[in-house]
């Protein structure tokens, strides 16, 4: 089963456009694992480690989005779309951890992986370097990713996953809410900018290999939680 999600027009023509890529994040062996409760506890682990670092960057990068917003509503929605990163989404990660002995600060200052620091780095080049747009499609394949994933595994896996919490956050009414908004908001982005049918203007080939290479990033990131490598990581740098 793949339950793919109406969280608009630009996310349906994105996700087509990364073809292979797309499904190589969303059905990653990493994810299966989730699902099917295969996944080893230190691999968890370690992905929640690097997934934490990683969302502090990205909440600087919707951070960053409120700099580069052009009206009310795309700050509003930057806006929020960091409260909701700090306030909610890294709290699971606190929680798990926690029980693992890991303490949010011993999280904060943890060691980057290497395809971490590529993920990140790729984001925040892109909202600096580039406009609102290139910014919004370099970010949204981590939202939207993560919501069809929640949808699918919510569906699919089996009831003893020792990861349903996980599953529950990703498929829960809340976050996909939020998917659904950022849909809606960047399907209006789009239109002020470059018309009613994006993909005609010449600025979609550049918006869809941003969208398209974030989603890759996203498989990578997945590959480094599957090898588990914990010891040693939350050295302070």
């Amino acid at each position: 089963m793949n339950l793919v999600p109406d969280y608009g027009r630009s996310f349906g023509l994105w996700r087509a456009g990364a073809g292979d890529t797309w499904r190589d994040y969303t059905r990653h062996a990493f994810v299966k694992g989730l699902g099917d409760g295969t996944l080893p506890r230190s691999s968890f682990i370690h992905y929640l480690i690097q997934d934490y670092v990683y969302l502090v960057h990205y909440g600087r990068a919707w951070a960053l989005g409120v700099v580069k917003a052009e009206t009310m509503a795309e700050m509003k929605i930057c806006a929020a779309t960091v409260d909701s990163l700090m306030s909610q989404e890294m709290s699971l990660h606190v929680a798990v951890c926690a029980a693992e002995g890991i303490s949010e600060d011993e999280l904060f200052s943890a060691v980057e992986d290497d395809e971490n620091l590529a993920y990140t780095r790729y984001v925040l080049d892109a909202g600096l370097s580039g406009d609102y747009l290139d910014l919004m499609a370099a970010l949204l394949p981590c939202a939207f990713g993560y919501g069809e994933i929640g949808l699918n595994l919510a569906e699919t896996a089996v009831a003893d996953t020792p990861y349903r919490e996980w599953i529950e956050v990703y498929a829960g009414a809340d976050y996909q809410d939020i998917c659904r908004n950022l849909g809606g908001m960047i399907d209006v982005s789009l239109a002020q900018r470059i018309g009613d049918e994006p993909e005609k203007s010449v600025r979609w080939g550049r918006l869809q290999k941003r969208y398209s290479r974030a989603s890759a990033l996203e498989a990578n990131f997945w590959s480094m939680g599957l090898r588990g490598e914990l010891r040693g990581k939350l050295r302070s740098l």
